[in-house]
């Protein structure tokens, strides 16, 4: 007796776990199609503002591929995922590299996440790094490859990433930092944008400062190497 009520309470948790799998699936076809209007963490962010200001809001606005600058879809690339057009999620060399200098360091100092994993991230979950978290952030990143072509993998991305206190997306940070749309980042500009991903709330305050100076001249000198859907 006892047997057949855990047998059934397994069936039943496998069950829960596949139709929460299917919840993810099911937004990852439904955005092949149409834009994410928010994302799990433009929520966290824009609760996080509301929590000092209760009027806030955030800064964000949609474009679609060919409005955003090439030099930018490039310069991201080059900074954030070289083998983006590659590898199909994760880029296990990258992931081998960032272990080892971990290891070097004594401390975390490089990740070897992929444009998809973190677009898996943004999407829908926390910013905990427990395994429970890791290994979903992997099953949706399988779910984003699978469903979307590179293109529109790289088009949600550029569109939800945050590159400043409450700031979203290629086109609100062009406007920001340099006063023009996305379509008409030059390189440099471009190069600059992409150095502020890995801590956009602080490098934002000083984008002008020596250290990201010379980080975007890194970039620059990679752009022209990076491939782009």
């Amino acid at each position: 007796m006892i047997w057949r009520w855990l047998r059934r309470g397994l069936a039943l948790l496998v069950l829960c776990l596949l139709a929460w799998q299917g919840w993810y699936l099911g937004w990852v076809v439904w955005w092949k199609y149409f834009n994410p209007s928010t994302t799990s963490f433009m929520s966290l962010r824009l609760e996080e503002l509301r929590e000092k200001d209760p009027k806030a809001e955030l800064n964000k606005q949609w474009v679609p591929y060919e409005r955003i600058s090439n030099h930018l879809k490039r310069a991201v690339v080059a900074a954030e995922d070289a083998r983006f057009s590659a590898h199909e999620g994760f880029d296990w060399e990258g992931i081998q590299k960032a272990l080892e200098k971990n290891q070097k360091k004594g401390r975390i100092v490089a990740g070897g996440s992929t444009i998809s994993q973190q677009l898996a991230k943004n999407l829908f979950l926390s910013g905990s790094k427990t395994p429970w978290r890791k290994a979903q952030e992997a099953l949706i990143t399988l779910m984003l490859e699978a469903v979307l072509d590179k293109r529109r993998i790289l088009e949600i991305y550029l569109n939800v990433v945050e590159w400043g206190d409450g700031l979203f997306g290629a086109e609100a940070a062009a406007r920001h930092y340099y006063g023009v749309p996305a379509a008409r980042l030059s390189a440099e500009q471009a190069a600059r944008l992409a150095v502020l991903l890995p801590n956009p709330r602080r490098f934002g305050r000083l984008p002008d400062s020596p250290y990201l100076a010379a980080r975007s001249q890194v970039i620059l000198g990679r752009m022209s190497a990076a491939e782009i859907p």
